[in-house]
């Protein structure tokens, strides 16, 4: 015979608790149980019809009907192995046996005692085991008694609750003397795990019992009381909602007879079919079917109707699929960009690249360019020429002042009178996926409590992440992959590093006098005299008029005060035209001028514009002592920097004036201190620096002044001035000086270079490292200058100077320094107090 042997449970260890024996093991057939255990005193019906369960029912039948039931550890295992099965079960009669005829066994079972199986006889054709029955003596101390009353008392409110147990069990329960035979009842009608009950069916001893059964019915109850409240709170809910339906439908009957229902129902069907036709992506549109089926419930003269209402209108006017066709001709659009505007060659030239690639490829992302440059130049007026030369529609977005993140990403639907951004409006607007958008100075943005326009604008010109673009009020993603962004801004240095690094940046320098002269003859003076009305009469701007207007009463890098004071000058001219048909007809005022044509020259210009608002900036008269030409770039454009220097007897101090900032007061004394350390080096005369002061002063003291490029220009002036050597007027510079006087590299070369061509000066010193951007200098003007690349200062030294230092001593005579001697301070101020 096959044995098996099974580990005995340690923890049977109760005094009042014994195996007993009769004789050796009992002997009986096993039948493994899912998901139920039984308890004696329990009778429940069981279906068989595994093959091994239904040979140890018949050996049971054959014997004294008879058997072990014992529960599986595990419910899915089909064919358990004696390890699967715990060790505490229960030993049942067979009270009734029924064959069904799909060939399962219904057999009715009570179960008698727990017995410990010990051992396996059989596993083969079923399972036979040999057990020891557990025999407990039931004592009914004071404690087990309270436990006896408090576990029916639990047991009463858990079956109160429970509905599905039947109340005779309570009076069963009530009648149950023994303690172990009300646990094993009770414990039969929970609605517990197999685990659970295992453990119960293994505490032998009653008390042990009682005590798990306790704690499982407070639990149980606590969570029957909180899914009690649940279903309290779901009926509440329903009885609302079914009421609110009650209430709708007889709304919905009131405003059919009121002939309303029919238009609420044509603006959903209206705003379904809207939906249809967008063609938004899959998100998109079920946000907006859901949020019709909500339209749909609500009142019509709620105010939740009106935001869903506004919501789902600004989801349908969104051009999801909307796109401009790309005009694909570069010459037409290279005619387009030349026609509109003189000059800006880089900007143009990257404009056609973009063009060249979508014609080679038809999915690109669009660039986000900034034009940078001063104001005036034609930066916004660009943006509409390039959306016109693409064959796209044009939107511009002014960023100065902004200082509300909401308004670039929108306002969440929660805030009464939300809208979407300005990005998302300028898309609705065109009412098209593509357009060219101009985000206007960019670098004039604030942040303050409410966030930080900014930041919220790194995503949108973010190619690798604009394609799927979020807006608060949208609240789903928009593609801005095809949107073509342009910003503008006249410095660079205001722009957050973060969104700078996200711009393809091209600086657009000034305009030459030149170029202003061709830009008024092509664009602005015809625009002025169709502005004002004078078109039709023949009236003519000389050039020498225009240029006067651009030296004498402009100071810009751009054309916009230009266009101002040439329609001042075309107001004063239509003044005079009106004033001629007050006698004559207009026929006749037009045939007098035609026979005698206005030209408006540079001797008229100051009878229209009256004193001139600007003198031109000129260089010195002749060649100075202490006063070299520096150069600076303002946001205006380039202009020359006279720099004055003089020694005067003192206490060893330099003085600068001129509202100069840190940096530029910091280059003044790397100047000094250069010359000072060199002095010998570059032929210095004696000097006792601690007997006088340097005065450096920058003209102009009015306009704020910084930045190192004036380096070469104060070394020199301060050399000039201690040696009394003169500078060459003819000579402007600029470059940063080290303390070592090497020249180093400066932006702005271009605006500075064009400032000295109109001041005649023709000889230029810049750094050697600035040769790259000599390229941008016009031909016009270069052909004019002389331009020298230096290395360090001691070859500026050799270009500027017109005369040879001088090597005597610095002196100042007649200075109490520089007094005879045996006379004392004291007596000399005695003799000028008498005098």
């Amino acid at each position: 015979m096959d044995t098996k042997d099974v580990p005995e449970n340690s923890s049977i260890n109760s005094t009042r608790t014994q195996l007993q024996n009769s004789g050796g093991l009992l002997v009986y057939p096993l039948l493994p149980l899912r998901d139920v255990v039984v308890f004696p005193y329990m009778v429940v019906p069981l279906f068989v019809g595994r093959k091994k369960s239904i040979r140890a029912i018949e050996e049971a039948m054959l014997k004294d009907r008879k058997i072990i039931l014992c529960s599986q550890k595990a419910a899915k295992t089909d064919d358990p192995a004696a390890e699967d099965l715990f060790t505490t079960g229960t030993v049942a009669e067979i009270l009734q046996l029924l064959k069904l005829p799909d060939g399962i066994l219904k057999i009715l079972v009570e179960g008698t005692t727990r017995v410990k199986i010990r051992n396996f006889m059989k596993i083969d054709e079923f399972f036979e085991v040999g057990v020891m029955e557990v025999v407990t003596q039931d004592q009914k101390s004071i404690e087990v008694q309270a436990l006896m009353r408090n576990v029916i008392t639990l047991f009463e409110q858990y079956v109160k609750l429970n509905k599905k147990i039947p109340l005779e069990v309570i009076m069963v329960a009530n009648n149950v003397e023994e303690p172990g035979r009300l646990a094993d009842i009770i414990t039969a009608h929970l609605n517990l795990k197999v685990e659970e009950k295992q453990k119960i069916l293994e505490a032998f001893e009653p008390k042990a019992r009682l005590e798990k059964i306790a704690t499982i019915l407070n639990r149980e109850l606590e969570i029957m009381m909180v899914e009690k409240k649940i279903r309290g709170q779901v009926r509440k809910q329903m009885e609302q909602i079914q009421k609110e339906y009650y209430l709708r439908e007889q709304m919905k009957a009131i405003q059919k007879e009121l002939g309303e229902g029919e238009e609420r129902g044509e603006e959903i069907e209206g705003l379904k079919a809207a939906v249809a036709k967008a063609k938004m992506p899959e998100e998109a549109r079920k946000k907006a079917e859901k949020e019709i089926g909500k339209l749909a419930k609500m009142p019509p003269g709620s105010a939740e109707a009106t935001v869903s209402r506004n919501y789902i209108d600004w989801l349908v006017s969104l051009p999801w699929s909307k796109v401009s066709k790309d005009r694909v001709d570069i010459l037409k659009s290279e005619e387009i960009l030349e026609n509109d505007h003189f000059g800006l060659k880089k900007v143009k030239e990257r404009i056609l690249e973009y063009l060249a690639v979508c014609r080679l490829k038809k999915s690109i992302k669009g660039p986000i360019l900034c034009l940078i440059g001063p104001p005036g130049v034609g930066k916004t007026s660009l943006g509409k020429s390039i959306a016109r030369s693409l064959n796209r529609k044009f939107a511009r977005i002014s960023l100065g002042g902004m200082r509300d993140e909401a308004e670039i990403r929108g306002h969440r639907r929660t805030y009464i009178g939300a809208m979407p951004g300005r990005i998302i409006q300028a898309l609705r607007d065109t009412g098209s996926k593509n357009p060219v958008i101009l985000l206007d100075e960019i670098d004039k943005m604030g942040m303050d409590f409410r966030g930080d326009p900014s930041s919220a604008l790194l995503e949108a010109l973010d190619p690798e992440q604009n394609y799927s673009y979020s807006d608060h009020y949208i609240a789903t993603p928009f593609d801005l992959s095809k949107v073509l962004f342009l910003t503008t801004a006249n410095v660079p240095h205001t722009i957050p590093p973060a969104l700078k690094d996200r711009l393809e940046i091209v600086f657009l320098p000034g305009y030459t006098e030149d170029e202003k002269v061709q830009i008024a003859n092509r664009y602005l003076v015809p625009k002025q005299l169709d502005s004002n009305g004078i078109k039709k009469y023949k009236i003519s701007f000389d050039e020498s008029g225009i240029r006067k207007i651009i030296r004498e009463y402009t100071r810009e890098s751009g054309v916009r005060s230009l266009e101002r004071e040439l329609a001042s000058v075309c107001r004063k001219v239509a003044r005079y035209v009106v004033t001629q048909t007050r006698s004559k007809t207009e026929e006749e005022v037009r045939k007098q001028i035609e026979e005698k044509p206005i030209l408006v020259d540079g001797d008229k210009i100051e009878s229209y514009l009256g004193v001139p608002t600007f003198h031109s900036d000129k260089k010195e008269e002749r060649d100075e002592i202490g006063v070299s030409t520096g150069l600076a770039w303002t946001e205006v454009g380039g202009v020359i920097l006279p720099i004055e220097a003089v020694v005067m007897p003192g206490r060893g101090k330099i003085i600068l004036t001129g509202s100069l900032g840190n940096v530029m007061k910091e280059s003044a004394q790397a100047s000094l201190s250069y010359l000072r350390a060199r002095a010998e080096q570059l032929h210095m005369r004696p000097i006792d620096y601690e007997k006088i002061d340097i005065h450096i002063h920058f003209p102009e003291g009015g306009v704020p002044k910084d930045g190192p490029s004036a380096g070469i220009a104060i070394t020199t002036a301060i050399y000039s001035a201690l040696n009394e050597v003169p500078i060459s007027r003819d000579i402007a510079m600029t470059g940063e000086i080290t303390l070592r006087g090497k020249v180093l590299p400066v932006g702005g070369i271009k605006e500075k270079l064009l400032a000295a061509h109109r001041s005649g000066i023709t000889t230029i010193l810049v750094s050697e490292e600035n040769e790259k951007d000599l390229q941008e200098i016009p031909e016009e003007v270069r052909k004019d200058l002389t331009i020298h690349k230096v290395k360090n200062w001691e070859q500026v030294m050799k270009l500027v100077f017109t005369g040879a230092p001088k090597t005597t001593p610095l002196r100042f005579p007649n200075y109490p320094f520089d007094r005879p001697k045996g006379k004392t301070k004291s007596k000399m101020k005695a003799k000028r107090k008498m005098a």
